[in-house]
């Protein structure tokens, strides 16, 4: 395990592009600030909801170092890397080295060909001999999709691998995760229309694109649930689910940023070909936000 292990409201970031489709790092700094303010605990960069697919490994290292700089020290930072073959993630991860990233989220392999059980865990025990860094296995790619059978292999199989971030609304994966998987492992949620089970059930982090839209309502539920108020939990959970849906389409990390720029976050645009959300998605997500950020300031 890294020493400082990502936990709680992990906010996979956007990442700001121009409208030309050019990477502007500067301007993740607001995100920063804006996440840190609204009480995230740890920090993702370049993952899906960053448009990670699109990134080369000189422009992750320059967001990775951005947002270093920026956290607190003592933040935890994940790293992703969503690439199509094991020399590809090796370059990628090996270019954030020395910028005080504590782990790498993953996933497997994204085109159209699935390795069999058996590369698959020689992909992820090669990456990990080759880089040494904690690997968080991004379990989302539908037909590269890891069975909970072969994910507690990779965690018994493979050291370097310290948990699984579980997506893809699978709750029930999420849940045999849970009660299957190596006790010293890490089983975070991606589930975001149904965060509150999954803090119910003891995930120690939600890793999901709604925490990057609204972190303080997130960190909120997880202190309901810790509490046993799940009088408060279930409001919360109800709002954010309303948000989840106005946000959850196939454009979801333009939809991310606009509810950030809603909230004053230097979110710039999506890089092509992803559309920027539309007026008609914007006017579902603007009330489901402000309903949403209304609860939270009155149960801050």
């Amino acid at each position: 395990m890294p020493d400082k292990v990502p936990f709680g409201v992990i906010a996979p970031m956007t990442t700001p592009f121009s409208s030309s489709g050019e990477l502007m790092p500067k301007s993740i700094r607001s995100q920063v600030e804006f996440l840190v303010r609204e009480r995230a605990d740890s920090l993702a960069v370049g993952g899906s909801t960053g448009e990670g697919q699109t990134l080369d490994a000189d422009e992750l290292r320059a967001c990775v170092s951005e947002v270093r700089e920026a956290m607190p020290a003592d933040m935890p930072l994940v790293a992703s890397t969503i690439c199509d073959s094991t020399r590809q993630a090796i370059r990628s991860i090996k270019a954030v080295a020395g910028l005080g990233v504590d782990a790498i989220q993953l996933t497997p392999v994204h085109y159209l060909f699935r390795p069999d059980d058996e590369m698959m865990i020689e992909h992820f025990r090669v990456i990990h001999e080759e880089t040494g860094m904690p690997l968080i296995i991004y379990n989302v790619v539908h037909w590269c999709y890891l069975s909970p059978e072969l994910t507690v292999r990779l965690m018994n199989e493979v050291p370097g691998v310290m948990g699984i971030k579980q997506s893809a609304g699978d709750l029930k994966l999420f849940a045999d995760l849970m009660i299957n998987a190596p006790k010293d492992r890490k089983i975070y949620s991606a589930v975001d229309a149904l965060m509150y089970p999954s803090f119910c059930l003891g995930t120690p982090g939600v890793i999901a694109a709604t925490p990057s839209g609204i972190p303080r309502a997130t960190a909120l539920l997880r202190d309901a649930v810790a509490k046993g108020d799940h009088a408060n939990a279930r409001l919360l959970h109800e709002a954010i689910l309303r948000f989840w849906n106005a946000t959850d389409h196939y454009n979801l990390p333009a939809c991310i940023r606009y509810a950030q720029s809603l909230q004053g976050v230097d979110a710039g645009f999506p890089r092509m070909p992803m559309r920027p959300a539309t007026e008609a998605q914007q006017a579902k997500i603007k009330p489901a936000l402000e309903a949403v950020l209304k609860l939270a300031d009155s149960l801050s």
